[in-house]
């Protein structure tokens, strides 16, 4: 049965002495105040996989509360699942903190990945909405000054060429069709060695004279392969199954193959328009990954070209990030200022009386919206026709605001080298946007304890 918090709590082992146990005891009496905060997700976890799911039926698993905590605990560390189970089965403090008494001898990393897969994005987002209201009722950060900036978290994906994804598109098309070789006797022909080799000779030739053939036969094998899948995904639907397991099988194989095809075919077009008839395929058009099809491009600074999607966050003069959000593509940041205060409203029930920005987010439009919406001082850091009587009182108060707006990359450093922020690991749209939305709510779940014990010290 599925519980929102756990019962037994006397079994828990004791926090040690030691500052990074009193942070940990410090986030823990902070959660305790966020009773709404485990019940979203308590929400999530008895609706998973769109399905009602009924809590007096079946094992009791992990607690809400513990799902929670334990979701801190890995973000807050850049901890794997295999390293995530290993430190909550070994750390009294972690254990203690996570609320895993002494009767549970451990948490396998198998329920640990389905358990926080399970909660959405949109959840961990309004959890750390109702943190940042309470620093606000603390008097840690109340929003009246804010800094906002954009970057880019990467995917888990190798860098992405014509032939490595073509490779790729073979290879594992090839492995399914193994699985339905094995499992349903269909029959195929195996061309993974031959793009191998095509690829490692794409990859060592020394002018595009010499890649050109190679390119049309590492297309030619690509095509091969996915009629071939074409093929055994129709065959496998025209099976009749022995029993349920089958059948399921079947369609698991099938859907997969045809899932795949789809990716394969568009690899193979922006190779040929690309290499083969030298056209400039734009960014939008061009998918850099079959395994984690939703990476957008994102050149930065037009010179590092990183492969992710890019975030645009607000921090307060405490740190603690407010806001974040996971942009589609990659706009200017001129077309996010203004929505970005409107949000702080949003959370805030008012706009800030003070924001910042960096130079690319300037524009005249932007300032006099911003302006309009009841903003005293708006400063963008070298913006371009704009004077410093138009955006803020006087030069002394957008110097201050200019040296304010530096310190969002203190946090956005903070973020990516403790919290896992520089690359998400996890797959799926949905799953990326969980990932950046829990590192967050980590960071200010820790930022916000360390602000109240230095304020009771």
């Amino acid at each position: 049965m599925r519980e929102t918090v756990a019962r037994q709590l006397s079994l828990v082992p004791a926090p040690i002495d030691h500052p990074r146990a009193h942070e940990l005891a410090k986030m823990s009496s902070i959660l305790d105040e966020l009773p709404e905060a485990v019940v979203l997700v308590h929400a999530d976890l008895i609706h998973r996989a769109g399905k009602e799911v009924d809590a007096s039926k079946g094992r009791k698993g992990m607690s809400a509360d513990q799902v929670l905590r334990v979701m801190i605990v890995k973000q807050m560390n850049g901890y794997s699942y295999e390293e995530l189970a290993f430190h909550l089965a070994d750390s009294a403090t972690y254990r203690s903190f996570c609320r895993i008494g002494v009767e549970q001898t451990r948490i396998e990393v198998s329920a640990l990945k389905k358990n926080l897969k399970c909660v959405t994005a949109e959840t961990w987002e309004a959890v750390n909405r109702k943190l940042v209201l309470h620093a606000a009722v603390n008097g840690v950060e109340t929003g009246k000054k804010v800094r906002t900036d954009c970057t880019v978290v990467e995917s888990n994906i190798h860098s992405p060429t014509d032939s490595s994804l073509l490779l790729d598109c073979v290879r594992v098309l090839a492995r399914i069709m193994r699985g339905a070789q094995e499992d349903f006797g269909v029959d195929f022909a195996d061309h993974t060695l031959r793009a191998k080799r095509r690829a490692m000779g794409i990859l060592n030739a020394r002018s595009n004279e010499q890649r050109l053939p190679l390119y049309r036969d590492l297309l030619k094998v690509t095509e091969k392969t996915i009629k071939s899948a074409v093929r055994i995904a129709r065959e496998l639907e025209q099976k009749t199954p022995a029993d349920m397991k089958q059948m399921l099988s079947i369609g698991g194989l099938a859907s997969e193959l045809r899932h795949y095809v789809e990716l394969a075919n568009r690899v193979v077009s922006q190779t040929q328009r690309r290499v083969v008839w030298g056209e400039s395929v734009p960014a939008e058009e061009k998918t850099v990954s079959i395994f984690q099809p939703h990476t957008d491009i994102i050149v930065k600074d037009r010179r590092d070209t990183l492969y992710g999607h890019k975030i645009c966050l607000t921090a307060g003069a405490s740190g603690i990030v407010t806001d974040v959000v996971v942009e589609d593509g990659n706009p200017a940041d001129s077309t996010l200022a203004t929505r970005m205060v409107l949000r702080q409203k949003d959370i805030y029930g008012n706009v800030p009386r003070q924001v910042a920005f960096d130079g690319a987010f300037s524009s005249k439009a932007n300032l006099a919206e911003i302006k309009g919406l009841g903003v005293e001082d708006v400063a963008f850091s070298k913006a371009r026709g704009l004077s410093v009587d138009e955006m803020v009182k006087s030069s002394r108060v957008y110097r201050i605001l200019r040296n304010f707006r530096a310190g969002v990359e203190g946090v956005i450093s903070f973020l990516k080298r403790t919290f896992g922020l520089d690359r998400c690991t996890w797959s799926g749209l949905s799953s990326f946007k969980a990932y950046v939305h829990g590192s967050v709510l980590a960071c200010n779940l820790l930022l916000l304890a360390r602000h109240l014990l230095g304020a009771s010290a």
